[in-house]
């Protein structure tokens, strides 16, 4: 791809680091923005950069935030006692777009994966487990996904858990070694309805 312009494929070459954005639809996007008037290509410039340097994540639960504690813990109406543990960001997402959950989140920011160098120190799992002794947890939601990894992920945080915590995963809607962020809206929903108590889990899955 030839260029007759270092400034166009210096912009190409960034938006073509993005996952998903080969060279072609990045100089698709660039060219749009091209066609832009000045202030709209600053404006959104500007929000980007304002989104990289002033976002937050939340103390309690570690997803996105504008302050230090995110819109669903500061919601009053979600069930502050019931916690889906997700393995990052977009499966926050993904869970929320089936508006069948009303309680909070707890995002781990991985799962354990000993050939990728992620152990439990590189998790958010102490922060999980400090949580649940404060807050008295009525219930613990497994959302991972299917995998070995999400399945070791679950076992070692059971065993950190207060004695008698319920703890529950979604129902196997997911087929093994899927990815919740790739499932349809409804079998999330449904997963989340039919969830089972964990021992159903690990005996199902031996």
């Amino acid at each position: 791809m030839q260029f007759s312009s270092a400034l166009l494929e210096n912009a190409v070459n960034e938006f073509a680091k993005l996952p998903g954005i080969g060279r072609k639809t990045a100089l698709r996007l660039v060219l749009h923005l091209l066609k832009q008037e000045p202030e709209e290509v600053e404006h959104f410039s500007e929000i980007m950069s304002r989104m990289r340097s002033e976002i937050k994540f939340c103390q309690r639960c570690h997803n996105v935030a504008d302050g230090d504690i995110c819109s669903i813990c500061a919601n009053s109406m979600r069930k502050q006692d019931v916690i889906c543990v997700v393995e990052n960001l977009r499966d926050v997402i993904a869970l929320e777009s089936t508006q069948q959950f009303s309680g909070t989140y707890h995002v781990l920011g991985g799962v354990i994966s000993p050939l990728d160098g992620i152990g439990p120190a590189q998790l958010n799992i102490d922060t999980l487990v400090h949580r649940i002794h404060k807050e008295g947890t009525a219930e613990l939601i497994f959302a991972l996904s299917p995998t070995i990894q999400g399945d070791t992920t679950i076992y070692y945080i059971q065993k950190k858990l207060p004695e008698g915590t319920r703890v529950t995963t979604i129902a196997r809607g997911i087929a093994f070694g899927g990815e919740l962020e790739y499932a349809d809206e409804m079998t999330l929903a449904r997963s989340l309805q039919n969830r089972l108590p964990i021992e159903s889990y690990v005996s199902q899955a031996k």
